[in-house]
């Protein structure tokens, strides 16, 4: 192994663990309920796009793509997919850190929340390289 796939492995693995994580508390009820919330009104709907049907289908995505990480034949797939999911689930966060008060941890200013964004699509992408 070169030194590029050392670090790519690991990064592989925490983002994995990350993702996987993060995933798990989409179906934790309190976190489920403060994930909800987050959902802009402009997004929010009825049967299939009610809050808590998108919370479970994004827990849904994030332990699907952290898994997807580990698997050599997904590996590439699951970084694309979890590249689009961060930019999708962007103006939950968004709102969130327009609403600190409301969301507690959950609401991160918005310029670290962008960088942090930012980052983990980066990591994404060195996973798919």
């Amino acid at each position: 192994m070169t030194v590029f796939e050392i670090v790519q492995l690991v990064i592989r693995v925490a983002l994995a663990v990350v993702f996987v994580a993060m995933g798990v508390l989409h179906f934790v009820p309190g976190p489920a309920r403060g994930m909800a919330a987050m959902i802009p009104p402009g997004l929010r709907g009825t049967g299939v796009l009610a809050p808590p049907v998108l919370v479970a289908f994004t827990g849904v995505c994030e332990l699907a793509g952290g898994i997807g990480l580990l698997v050599p034949a997904t590996r590439v797939a699951a970084a694309v997919c979890l590249i689009v999911f961060l930019i999708a689930v962007f103006p939950a966060n968004a709102y969130a850190a327009r609403h600190p008060q409301k969301f507690g941890a959950f609401g991160t200013p918005l310029i670290p929340r962008a960088l942090l964004q930012l980052l983990l699509i980066a990591l994404c992408v060195v996973c798919a390289l």
